[in-house]
């Protein structure tokens, strides 16, 4: 029998939760796998929806993973910041056959190192900043660069997670999770991308971005200069 594979997916507070539930879902049905939420302590981990979320092994407990998963959301930054949850994803990372993220989630692997010299993806609204870790941006829903599998915003992390299923199990297995899962996406609008939502839209996202987390980008910048880049 097929060994289990082992996926790890960090929990943080302030985590995108649909950047860690969605693909968390799909990835749940690869069939022989276990999946844990990895924190600090067992204690609950509070999202940006305002609900918490239950770790289920804490980083001593999970010493290596097949799949590593970074979710994003604005609680990215502490997690740059901090030593030990960083220390964390670069030791899973450099053992991990498979390195992937969602929406900012690939700047914590590009601040880890995980990234130099691959392409990558990102929200749209950051992803100009992964150059600074030597990574590549590409503006697609997901990315895959060798090992390294990186998914878009939010949403991107299903599309992510059923590409990382089909390159694992293969497409025949992906499909008929896709069809189990009935994504058969049809958006009541066509604003899911800066081009197609127009500049008004846009400009209101950015505005709203800089009153939940001014100066982003320069502490970014300052984070990353920090961790030697």
């Amino acid at each position: 029998m097929t060994e289990t594979l082992r996926i790890a997916f960090l929990l943080f507070p302030d985590v995108t939760q649909l950047d860690l539930t969605g693909p968390a879902q799909v990835l749940s049905r690869l069939g022989n796998a276990r999946l844990d939420l990895v924190a600090a302590t067992l204690e609950p981990v509070p999202t940006d929806a305002g609900f918490s979320i239950l770790p289920t092994a804490t980083f001593d407990e999970v010493t290596a993973a097949d799949i590593l998963c970074i979710p994003g959301g604005f609680g990215t930054m502490q997690v740059i910041a901090d030593d030990r949850t960083m220390d964390w994803v670069r030791r899973i990372g450099e053992g991990a056959n498979w390195v992937t993220s969602v929406c900012t989630g690939s700047l914590v692997l590009g601040a880890a190192g995980l990234l130099r010299g691959y392409e990558a993806g990102c929200h749209w609204a950051q992803r100009h900043m992964l150059p600074l870790f030597g990574a590549e941006p590409v503006a697609e829903r997901v990315v895959v660069d060798r090992n390294r599998v990186t998914g878009g915003g939010v949403t991107a992390g299903i599309d992510f997670a059923l590409t990382l299923m089909a390159l694992i199990r293969g497409e025949a297995h992906a499909r008929a999770v896709q069809l189990s899962l009935e994504y058969d996406p049809a958006p009541p609008f066509d604003a899911g991308s800066p081009e197609r939502a127009g500049v008004a839209a846009v400009e209101a996202y950015e505005k709203r971005v800089a009153q939940l987390a001014p100066g982003r980008d320069e502490r970014l910048r300052a984070l990353a200069a920090r961790r030697g880049f």
